[in-house]
């Protein structure tokens, strides 16, 4: 559970350094690549790069330990510490709602804390690793077709697809038993996880730049939590502290809805002074 929360905040934080980065660099000419090259001049935009890698080692340490669904309220949590952090070095004023909402998250993810048990010992079929490729195939495919909808669902249907793409991920690391080349190249989550993970970035960066950051975010949060916290339980074996299980119900619903509720810090707003 450390480990989890260790990718929060590593998540979390890098969401606001690299809005302060790319704020600063688009200030020029140019397309999204010169954008791009002048964010990559930004000590914190390579520093936010840095954390989400952090991030990314913290993660897989935190799904090899702990069930699936104590991962991903943990990974939702992340608009919390955007919140915070955001509110500090971009001194955005939260309301008090949203200062109750980060309460909620850290009240769900003490309760799901205290109620995790160890993760499954089942070990996922082949049926479900391919079942994991072939979303993350679809998922790529939406990516690539996503520019072409439109409308107001628009904003929720790439960031519900974002949200499949990232639990293809948490799942996908915990269907790859062995970090052997040959059967790494041989098993099919390997791919599910490459694919999916970058089939993800594209449609929540193309949710974000078109529609509805609370919107997108919100199905963001409700994809990459809800699916794979029901396949740890169905297929990978997760279960809770014997007696506990209302409780992991409880905290998950809990640290999911405050979440929610700081939907609008999916991507960290600008603030009108520099920190």
């Amino acid at each position: 559970m450390v480990c989890a929360l260790a990718a929060a905040v590593c998540f979390g934080t890098a969401t606001v350094l690299q809005a302060i980065a790319a704020r600063q660099a688009g200030t020029g000419g140019g397309g999204e690549a010169a954008l791009l090259l002048r964010a990559l001049r930004q000590w914190r935009y390579l520093a936010g790069l840095a954390l989400d890698g952090l991030g990314f080692l913290f993660q897989i340490a935190a799904l090899r330990s702990i069930p699936i669904y104590a991962v991903s309220a943990a990974l939702a949590s992340s608009l919390a510490v955007t919140a915070v952090v955001a509110a500090r070095l971009l001194r955005v004023r939260l309301s008090g709602t949203e200062w109750g909402a980060v309460g909620v998250v850290c009240a769900g993810l003490a309760l799901l804390g205290v109620a995790s048990g160890p993760e499954g010992d089942r070990e996922g079929s082949d049926a479900l690793k391919w079942a994991m490729f072939a979303i993350a195939v679809a998922m790529l495919v939406l990516a690539l077709l996503g520019g072409r909808l439109s409308g107001r669902m628009r904003a929720l249907v790439l960031g519900l697809g974002a949200g499949f793409g990232f639990g293809v991920v948490e799942v996908s690391v915990r269907l790859i038993d062995s970090l052997r080349p040959a059967e790494l190249l041989t098993n099919p989550a390997t791919y599910a996880l490459l694919i999916g993970g970058g089939a993800a970035f594209i449609l929540l960066t193309s949710a974000l730049q078109r529609g509805s950051v609370t919107t997108a975010t919100a199905g963001l949060v409700i994809g990459e939590t809800i699916g794979p916290a029901a396949v740890g339980v169905i297929w990978l074996g997760d279960r809770t502290r014997e007696g506990f299980s209302w409780l992991a119900v409880l905290g998950f619903a809990v640290a999911v809805a405050g979440a929610l509720a700081l939907a609008r810090f999916g991507e960290a707003p600008v603030a009108a002074e520099e920190a």
